[in-house]
């Protein structure tokens, strides 16, 4: 697959054919207006129809098309220095040529090329003033200031389009790394310190309204004899099917995560605690209910503990606290339960 360097000749080369084009009507309507000479005219011809093709040929054939494609930005420059002379140093084009160069050295991106192209355009500027006797005839009629709207209209109308796609891009690549930063790669659930974002804001919401807030702490059973006896390709495994349960029971406003090991944990934001133990119990009987695709003789289960939210919660540890220890009676009560602490309810044990 071609590298970006690689298509860099492909992507600019419209770009100098239609800006070298544009450039070259407006020095054309001066240099006829002036009755420029046949030299002037070859060398318009040149720069703005000629040069944009043979650019592209000698990037694409290089061995090297990044750096063939820099030197052609450089002489890019150069020839349009070279122009200001041939138009007798006409005020407005020259000035809208000669910008409009620098701001196209400066949105490709490139570091320092702008900076190495200043010396470029005076030494091609210098030289072409010289060959061409140094006239200075700065007055810019109307028929050329008409001429140069085009230029101006279009090349801020694609420095938009670009700048917006880059945005865009931009976007979409930090859309993408926050989504990295908040989610576990292995089971697609949040991670600890965004679950703990969730958890914090469900708390501060219970504490300012009164509204019920439940949080789910699970984990599964045996988890390190799993590990131990099947390896841990069958452990991440496991860690994936129960991931899938959960995203099969939550709701588009809660907040399921990846709270550390083969411990997971739910944010349930408006419900009270018989409907997240209900929740949790439907958790819990899928997952006994699971096969793995792998190993589908091996049978595993979850035990889930449920806090609700108190007001005596004075922050987020104090509620996951209230969870873990909820967890840890469904554990010691024979696992594979529910366990809503004394908050709560009584554990749901699986039926025989």
């Amino acid at each position: 697959m071609p590298t970006p360097e690689r298509q860099m000749p492909r992507r600019i080369y419209p770009l100098r054919v239609l800006g070298m084009g544009l450039g070259g009507m407006v020095v054309g309507v001066v240099l006829w207006e002036r009755q420029a000479s046949f030299p002037a005219w070859a060398a318009l011809v040149l720069a703005a129809l000629v040069w944009p093709h043979g650019a592209y040929l000698l990037a694409r054939r290089s061995a090297d098309p990044y750096r063939a494609e820099i030197r052609n930005l450089l002489a890019d420059s150069a020839m349009t220095a070279a122009l200001v002379p041939l138009m007798h140093f006409n005020l407005l084009p020259s000035a809208l040529l000669v910008t409009l160069t620098m701001v196209d050295k400066i949105t490709t991106g490139i570091g320092g090329l702008w900076a190495r192209s200043i010396p470029v355009m005076l030494a091609a500027g210098v030289a072409s003033a010289v060959a061409t006797g140094m006239h200075w005839a700065p007055e810019t009629s109307m028929r050329v200031i008409v001429a140069c709207l085009p230029v101006m209209m279009l090349h801020t109308l694609s420095v938009s389009v670009v700048s917006y796609r880059l945005i865009r891009k931009t976007a979409r690549q930090n859309q993408q790394l926050d989504e990295l930063r908040r989610v576990d790669s292995l089971t697609g659930l949040y991670r600890r310190g965004h679950w703990e974002e969730q958890a914090e804001a469900a708390l501060r919401h219970h504490h300012a309204t009164g509204e019920p807030a439940c949080m789910l702490m699970m984990d599964i059973d045996h988890f390190k004899h799993i590990n131990d006896a099947h390896g841990h390709t069958v452990g991440d495994e496991a860690l994936r099917a129960l991931a899938h349960v959960v995203r099969g029971n939550v709701r588009a406003g809660d907040c399921a995560g990846r709270y550390g090991g083969d411990e997971f944990a739910i944010i349930l934001p408006g419900l009270q605690a018989r409907d997240a133990m209900a929740i949790a119990q439907r958790i819990r009987e899928q997952t006994e209910g699971t096969r793995l695709r792998n190993l589908p003789q091996l049978r595993f289960t979850s035990s889930i503990g449920v806090a609700p939210a108190q007001r005596g919660h004075a922050s987020v540890r104090e509620w996951t606290d209230a969870a873990d220890a909820a967890l840890y009676a469904a554990k010691n009560a024979g696992r594979n339960r529910v366990s809503g602490g004394p908050d709560a309810a009584a554990p749901l044990v699986p039926a025989a």
